[in-house]
């Protein structure tokens, strides 16, 4: 069964799913990593789905769901256990925001490659060491979380976080910070490992699924 939560939604118990997927949207409020950090000038929040999404993510992570965390979805995961956000890339930076944001009509092409940990069950999940990908945000991971390691950074010379993983190897918890779902249909390594990360989700799932 799927079920899709919207902000006011009465949260049933995560007891009875079998994973949590967060996908984009917004930004997230600096309250949530530092109460004295101002709300830069560049920032789009949304409040409302922190309030709802931030207690789920602890409550999934708590109980060892499988969760997979895409683009703010990675950064709630972050920004849930522990760790903080770069509000703003650009000015964090001082890059120009072509560099890792791209515009809605190329949001299903590769905008900047990727490099992996290779040691990483990212990069084993991928089955690569490099990755091209779609970016869309201007926010990115900045301290992680307890828990959780940087396993993946853009080819440029800021360097940014692109995905982080559980250092438990018994948890299935991956966060990226681009958009997969929109590279499924490429027919490419690219689409391939767009695929892979959802093939990985739904064996999560099922392996969750059979052993609850």
């Amino acid at each position: 069964m799927l079920e899709l939560l919207s902000p006011g939604d009465v949260v049933p118990p995560l007891g009875s799913f079998s994973g949590l997927l967060m996908v984009g949207g917004g930004d997230i409020h600096p309250r949530y990593w530092d109460p004295a950090e101002p709300l830069h000038a560049a920032a789009q929040v949304d409040e409302e789905r922190d309030a709802l999404e931030i207690p789920i993510a602890r409550e999934a992570w708590r109980i060892g769901l499988p969760i997979l965390g895409i683009c703010r979805g990675e950064q709630i995961l972050n920004v849930a256990l522990g760790g903080s956000l770069i509000q703003d890339i650009p000015s964090h930076f001082s890059c120009g925001l072509a560099v890792h944001q791209g515009d809605d009509e190329h949001a299903c092409r590769v905008h900047h490659p990727i490099t992996l940990d290779p040691s990483s069950r990212l990069a084993a999940l991928l089955r690569a060491s490099g990755v091209g990908v779609n970016s869309g945000h201007h926010q990115a991971a900045g301290r992680v979380a307890p828990g959780l390691a940087a396993v993946a950074w853009s080819k440029t010379p800021d360097g940014v976080v692109e995905a982080i993983e559980a250092e438990d190897p018994a948890r299935w918890v991956f966060g990226v910070q681009w958009h997969p779902e929109r590279l499924i249909g490429l027919e490419d390594a690219t689409g391939l490992a767009a695929r892979r990360i959802f093939d990985g989700f739904v064996r999560a799932l099922r392996n969750w699924k059979s052993a609850t």
